[in-house]
């Protein structure tokens, strides 16, 4: 059986457990298939008044975490945020180093380019092992100046580079360089027992939500770049014209406070529910009791909460971003441009007004997490058999 080390940022944490859930399925999916070990990077910032993330919650994680069938290596290095950024691939790789020769993978499979995909690199290389980093999303759209030019470094040197969605694969090539031999997009799947269509009624009645509600649902961070701002000053123009309509934000983030501020001076307190970060099956529950989803971001790879909202019958207002057009089709749900509040409030009244196939939309969703480990390790398979030069060998248990 091949031993296979993840590396990766990004995994559901007890502080933000929305976050990395992509990855967390994709672990627990290949480890049924092979030795998996995930090595969880966590920044060390210095505990001092401003030098906080801005995007994400901070918090760590001890050698004590646990998480749902993966074998999890939680782990801390310093930085600094912004000063240390060309140094923190550098600075990752030699921690990370000595727990992958503890573990001493054939190959290393890491999760967002840089630093942690360029960390992961640089210690796969010192231990002679090849390295397959997969995209994410705004690792490949959203980079500038110097993190732009060690992402630039990290794709021209790896063995093989995972993307999520076409138009990822493409700015990879065109921007960042990378060969187009070595660059192999694998979409993402969901959890079919968890994404189902069922009696919204029933949901409702569960979560307290009244049967004659316009229920419109947000998941994901509460951060300004998954467009608070636009999908706030729409709702607000809906909820003028509907004494009905409401709006459910479930997710966390850095922006939870100042959103709870905004929804109490437009007096909507009981119109919008900040429900916080739930567990999938909780996920679930409110998009089967939501008219449709929205997904204002300014920047997306392939978002699997639009997946899995389409997987529950429900319709999808979301931005044209990254590879959202290639999951939303004029059948299941509209595109509008980004940081556009009024082309998000006419979609959305748009789309409460259709009348919506929900099995069909259902139906169009059939690729599961067990689909997206078994296309991750036929890449892993091809790398290993080209770095070898003849079709390598199964690693006995």
């Amino acid at each position: 059986m091949r031993r296979i080390a993840i590396v990766t940022p990004m995994l559901p944490v007890p502080h933000d457990r929305a976050r990395g859930r992509y990855i967390h399925e994709t672990a627990r999916a290949l480890a049924t298939m092979a030795d998996v070990r995930v090595f969880l990077l966590q920044l060390r910032y210095p505990r001092l008044p401003g030098l906080g993330p801005r995007s994400f919650l901070a918090g760590e994680v001890g050698a004590d975490f646990r998480l749902d069938g993966v074998d999890v290596e939680p782990f801390t290095y310093p930085a600094v945020p912004g000063l240390s950024r060309a140094l923190n691939g550098i600075v990752a790789s030699r921690v990370l180093e000595r727990r992958l020769r503890r573990f001493d993978p054939d190959l290393v499979l890491a999760y967002w380019v840089y630093p942690d995909g360029d960390a992961a690199r640089r210690a796969a290389r010192r231990l002679g092992r090849p390295c397959v980093i997969g995209a994410l999303g705004s690792d490949i759209h959203v980079r500038a100046g110097l993190t732009a030019l060690m992402t630039r470094h990290t794709i021209r040197h790896v063995d093989a580079l995972l993307t999520v969605s076409r138009t990822m694969r493409r700015a990879a090539i065109a921007r960042f360089g990378a060969e187009p031999a070595k660059v192999h997009t694998i979409v993402n799947g969901f959890d079919a027992a968890v994404f189902r269509p069922r009696p919204q009624r029933l949901l409702r009645t569960q979560l307290g939500i009244a049967a004659d509600a316009r229920l419109i649902i947000y998941v994901g961070r509460l951060v300004e770049a998954k467009g608070m701002r636009e999908l706030l000053a729409a709702f607000r123009r809906l909820a003028t014209d509907d004494p009905c309509m409401q709006l459910a934000l479930v997710g966390d983030g850095v922006m939870h406070e100042e959103l709870a501020r905004m929804v109490r001076a437009d007096g909507l307190e009981s119109r919008v529910l900040i429900p916080g970060g739930l567990e999938p099956a909780q996920v679930a529950d409110w998009i089967g009791a939501a008219d449709l989803l929205t997904l204002p971001s300014w920047s997306e790879g392939y978002p699997n909460v639009v997946v899995e909202a389409l997987a529950c019958g429900r319709p999808v207002v979301a931005t044209d971003v990254g590879g959202t057009h290639e999951i939303i089709h004029a059948d299941s749900g509209i595109l509008v441009p980004p940081r556009d509040a009024g082309a998000l409030h006419e979609a959305l009244q748009r789309a409460l007004a259709r009348s919506w196939d929900h099995a069909a939309i259902a139906a169009s969703m059939q690729r599961t997490w067990i689909d997206v480990a078994r296309d991750t390790l036929a890449v892993c398979e091809q790398v290993l058999s080209e770095v070898s030069g003849e079709p390598a060998a199964i690693r006995a248990e």
